[in-house]
């Protein structure tokens, strides 16, 4: 019997398109959310379903513009941060019990700015990743849990939008309306599986570390950038970003509305041309504008010893070049990368939730040949692994190593 297509699939779910306690009416007087606080507080070990909508392809930050949170007991509360700052009671209220996000790296540094930080975290998608789930979007993982097909829609909406739409609000009352069962289906999947010590590993790796730093927060991260052979060229891009960061910071607009990474790019190629080049390589809305062409000529005319400079090479060297530079290198690569591929399908785990690729890599530049696997894991950790990642792949490694050719063991 055929399968049925994940479309099929989906038509045949339980629609949830709304709220089923009824759509709640936003939050922006702060005695309402402190009445919310005390219902929750009634049931203190309960989890907390926590998200936040944000508008990053609108705004220059990334702050919240809308916080949805739920328990069992106190139901949904949608929060309006920009009516007021959160009060004492709301972190007191959320310490302490565990918070449920389905991508929660995405939510926690703007969670961070409210001033809340969870003590204790469940990541849905993260669990899901751990279970070899194929899709691990938060409609696909409710389909796959519960049944149901949750609406989609208005996820990259702008969410600093005032008032908001009905149709936003239910959208963002059904990402946390069901998001606590989802919970338990995936910490009842983990714990048959073996691998509850493992999401909860990963867990507090996320709950703990440090936002990665964006590409937009450096002219070096502008798409395209790599194409500006010219230190001239670079300097003008160099240039023509930081202008468009003040803009975007002083009219809190997301960069990309004030000039595209490839405008910048094409106008800074042509900018040592002249002026004319540089237009032609405009959009007919940006061209003649003297700010840009300004900008550029900056960086175009700045001396020799303030062009930008090469970047330090990175560290290891880029792998993709360690098939022609560093060939016995390459050979370790491939057959470990392999190794780690092959335990990833035998564990159903995806092989960058096994192991980062980069701090394999790492690995693998460091050492031309492989200790006990005790001494692995212990260097696996010493390089950011999380504890069941070192000791699940360090015997795999090791006897990845001990099968290449006795020449191919040493870097050259």
């Amino acid at each position: 019997m055929t399968e049925p297509s994940p479309g099929e699939a989906e038509a045949s779910l339980e629609k949830l398109t709304a709220p089923r306690d009824g759509l709640v009416p936003v939050i922006d007087r702060i005695q309402t959310l402190r009445a919310w606080c005390e219902a929750a507080a009634s049931a203190p070990e309960e989890p907390v379903a926590v998200d936040a909508e944000r508008a990053s392809s609108y705004r220059y930050t990334s702050r919240s513009y809308l916080l949805q949170l739920r328990t069992g007991t106190a139901g949904t509360a949608l929060v309006d941060p920009l009516a007021f700052a959160m009060p004492a009671s709301l972190q007191k209220t959320l310490s302490g019990r565990e918070w449920v996000l389905h991508a929660a790296s995405q939510d926690l540094p703007s969670l961070a700015e409210l001033g809340l930080v969870p003590d204790r975290l469940f990541d849905t998608e993260l669990a899901a990743r751990l279970l070899g789930m194929e899709r691990v979007g938060l409609s696909a993982v409710v389909a796959d849990t519960l049944g149901l097909a949750l609406a989609k829609e208005h996820s990259a909406a702008d969410w600093s939008k005032r008032p908001l739409p009905q149709s936003w609000l239910v959208y963002a009352a059904l990402d946390v309306e069901v998001l606590i069962e989802v919970r338990d289906v995936l910490a009842a999947r983990l714990q048959e599986a073996g691998k509850s010590e493992w999401a909860r590993q990963e867990f507090e790796h996320e709950r703990t570390r440090p936002p990665s730093p964006s590409r937009s927060a450096d002219w070096r991260g502008l798409h395209g950038v790599g194409s500006l052979r010219s230190p001239r060229q670079q300097a003008a891009a160099r240039a023509m970003w930081a202008k468009r960061d003040e803009i975007a910071a002083r009219e809190d607009l997301s960069p990309h509305r004030v000039i595209r990474d490839r405008e910048i790019v094409a106008a800074a190629k042509e900018a040592v041309r002249g002026r004319e080049a540089f237009d032609r390589a405009l959009p007919a809305s940006l061209r003649k504008k003297d700010m840009w062409w300004k900008a550029a000529r900056s960086g175009v005319d700045l001396p020799a010893s303030h062009l930008p400079q090469r970047p330090a090479p990175s560290y290891p060297p880029p792998h993709k070049l360690w098939s022609k530079k560093y060939p016995q290198a390459w050979t370790r690569y491939q057959a470990l990368r392999a190794a780690v591929t092959e335990l990833s399908e035998q564990l159903d785990v995806p092989t960058e939730n096994l192991l980062q690729p980069s701090l394999l890599r790492r690995w693998i530049w460091e050492h031309e040949e492989a200790g006990a696997a005790e001494t692995v894991r212990e260097e696996l950790e010493a390089l950011g692994a999380r504890p069941w990642q070192a000791e699940v792949t360090a015997p795999a490694l090791v006897a990845a190593m001990a099968q290449l050719p006795a020449e191919d063991s040493a870097r050259t």
